[in-house]
C-alpha cells in the first residue's frame, strides 16, 4: 500500500540569525505550499527468498523534474549504492532514505527484521509549485521548464528560482516520515495532531541529522523543525539532539556547502566582538519586542474578538499614520497601539539586519529589496514586511496584511514587476495524506465536468 506524507515550507518572521546561537528564540511560520513524498512497494509480489538478498532494490522519482534515480541498498551495512546516472542524484532524498532505512534496523527487534529485509520501494518526491495570480490556474505539481546546456538537448538542467521557503528541508522530511510510518516505525495517523509526539520527535532529528549531512553543515535547523511541527516560536536545537545518529553510521559528507551568508556574519563577529554584540543585543531587543506585541495582539483577539475585529476591518483600509483614527475608546485603542508597536520593532529589526549585513559586508537585505519593502510597509493595511532570513540576499520577501489587503499588495508588486507567491500560513507541520494528491486533483476536475 502507498504512503504519501506531506510537509510544509517555512517563514522564519523573527530571530533572523540570532536563533544560530541557543537560548534565542524567532517565530517560524509553516506555509500552505507543501512537499510530498509517496512511499510504495515496487514488486507486486515479495518472493519467497527475499530474505537471503544482500541488496534491496530502490527507486527514487521526481515527476516534476522528470527524474529517476536506481539504486541498490546493502542490508547487511545499510549503504545506498546508486546505478544509474550520478546526474539525477539529490543528496537530501539519498540522506533521507538511507537514515531513515538505519533508524528503522536500529528500531526493529529481530522478529521484525522481515519487513526490513523484503524492502524495495518506490519513492516519489513533489511539491506544489508557488505561482501568482497569473498563473494560478495551472495545475499543481505542473512540470518545471528546463534549461538545456548543449545543442543536442543533452545534460539539462531544471529552471527552479530559489524563494527561502526551505524545499529542501520539506523534501527532507517528508521522504524520512513516509519512510518511517511506511516501515512500521511511528504511527503518522496519530502523531499529527500532537507537537509534543515522541514519533514526531523521531522524524525531527532523523531528518535533521539527514538534512545536515547532505548540505554538509549543522544550520539552525529551524526549517526541518517547522517542517516537522509546523508553526512554532522556535529555540535551536541542542548539538546533543544529533548523538543519537551515531548509532546510524557515517554515511558521507553528502551535498556541497558554498561559502554561505551566515559565514561572512560568524567572520564578523569574531573580527570586531565589540559593534557586533552591541547589533546583536540590539537586533535580540527589537526581536523580543515584535514577540511581545504578537502576544499582546493574540490576547486581545482572544479576549476582545469585536473591537480586535473592528480595528483590522478598518485599518485594513488605510495606511498605518492614519490607524490611531481608529482608537476612538479604551478596548479599541490598545488593539491600534499593539499594531502600531508591531510595525516598529520590525522597522528596528530591519535596520540592525540592515547594519549587520554591512560590517559583514554581505546583503542581508539588498539595496533593491530594501526600497520594495519601504514602499510595501507604506501600503494599506500592511502590517510588516520583511526579508527571509534564511540564505538571505535577494531571495523572497514577505508581508503580514491586515483582513483582506493581501490583493492590494498583489496587484502593487506585480506593476513593480515582482512575482507573489500565493502562499499563505498553515500552522500544520508534517501530515499523513490519505492519497496520492494527483487523484485529488484528478478528482476534483471531474466533478466540475456537466454532461448535457
Amino acid at each position: 500500500m502507498a504512503i504519501v506524507a506531506s510537509a510544509p515550507g517555512k517563514v522564519l518572521m523573527t530571530g533572523g540569525y540570532l536563533i544560530l546561537e541557543r537560548p534565542n528564540a524567532g517565530i517560524v511560520l509553516s506555509t500552505n505550499a507543501r512537499f510530498y513524498a509517496i512511499v510504495k512497494p515496487i514488486y507486486d509480489e515479495i518472493k519467497p527468498d527475499s530474505w537471503a538478498w544482500a541488496w534491496s532494490d530502490v527507486k527514487l522519482t521526481s515527476p516534476q523534474l522528470s527524474r529517476e534515480s536506481l539504486y541498490k541498498l546493502s542490508l547487511k551495512n545499510l549503504n545506498l549504492q546508486c546505478v544509474s546516472s550520478s546526474a539525477s542524484r539529490n543528496p537530501f532524498v539519498e540522506q533521507a532514505v538511507q537514515y531513515a532505512i538505519a533508524a528503522a534496523h536500529a528500531t526493529f527487534e529481530k522478529d521484525k527484521m522481515d519487513v526490513l529485509n523484503s524492502y524495495s520501494c518506490k519513492i516519489e518526491a513533489r511539491g506544489l509549485p508557488l505561482t501568482p495570480e497569473a498563473l494560478a490556474a495551472l495545475p499543481s505539481f505542473t512540470s518545471f521548464t528546463f534549461n538545456v546546456e548543449e545543442a543536442n538537448g543533452k545534460n539539462c538542467k531544471p529552471e527552479v528560482a530559489k524563494t527561502g521557503l526551505g524545499s529542501s528541508a520539506a523534501m527532507t522530511t517528508a521522504v524520512v516520515a513516509a519512510l518511517l510510518h511506511y516501515l512500521g516505525v511511528i504511527d503518522l495517523s496519530s502523531s499529527c495532531k500532537d507537537k509534543k509526539s515522541s514519533d514526531l520527535d523521531t522524524v525531527h532529528i532523523i531528518a535533521q541529522t539527514a538534512h545536515c549531512i547532505a548540505q554538509g553543515k549543522v544550520g539552525s535547523g529551524f526549517d526541518v523543525s517547522s517542517a516537522v511541527y509546523g508553526s512554532y516560536r522556535y529555540v535551536r536545537f541542542s548539538p546533543e539532539v544529533l548523538s543519537s545518529a551515531q548509532l546510524l553510521g557515517e554515511p558521507g559528507t553528502g551535498g556541497s556547502s558554498t561559502p554561505s551568508m551566515v559565514g561572512a556574519v560568524k567572520k564578523w563577529q569574531k573580527a570586531d566582538p565589540q559593534t557586533s554584540q552591541e547589533t546583536w543585543r540590539k537586533l535580540s531587543e527589537a526581536n523580543s519586542a515584535l514577540e511581545t506585541q504578537f502576544s499582546i495582539l493574540s490576547k486581545l483577539a482572544e479576549e476582545r474578538w469585536d473591537a480586535y475585529k473592528c480595528v483590522i476591518d478598518s485599518c485594513c483600509m488605510k495606511k498605518s499614520e492614519k490607524w490611531i483614527e481608529e482608537a476612538t475608546e479604551p478596548s479599541r485603542e490598545v488593539v491600534v497601539e499593539a499594531l502600531l508597536g508591531a510595525r516598529h520593532a520590525m522597522l528596528q529589526i530591519r535596520n540592525h539586519m540592515r547594519q549587520m549585513g554591512e560590517f559583514a559586508g554581505v546583503p542581508i537585505e539588498p539595496e533593491s529589496q530594501t526600497r520594495l519593502l519601504d514602499i510595501t510597509m507604506d501600503m494599506d493595511g500592511v502590517l510588516l514586511a520583511g526579508v527571509f532570513p534564511g540564505a538571505g540576499g535577494f531571495d523572497a520577501v514577505f508581508a503580514v496584511t491586515l483582513g483582506d489587503s493581501s490583493s492590494n499588495v498583489i496587484k502593487a508588486w506585480s506593476s513593480l514587476n515582482i512575482l507573489a507567491l500565493l502562499v499563505r500560513e498553515d500552522p500544520r507541520g508534517v501530515s499523513l495524506e490519505s492519497c496520492d494528491p494527483r487523484t485529488n486533483e484528478i478528482a476534483s476536475a471531474v466533478s466540475t465536468v456537466h454532461i448535457e
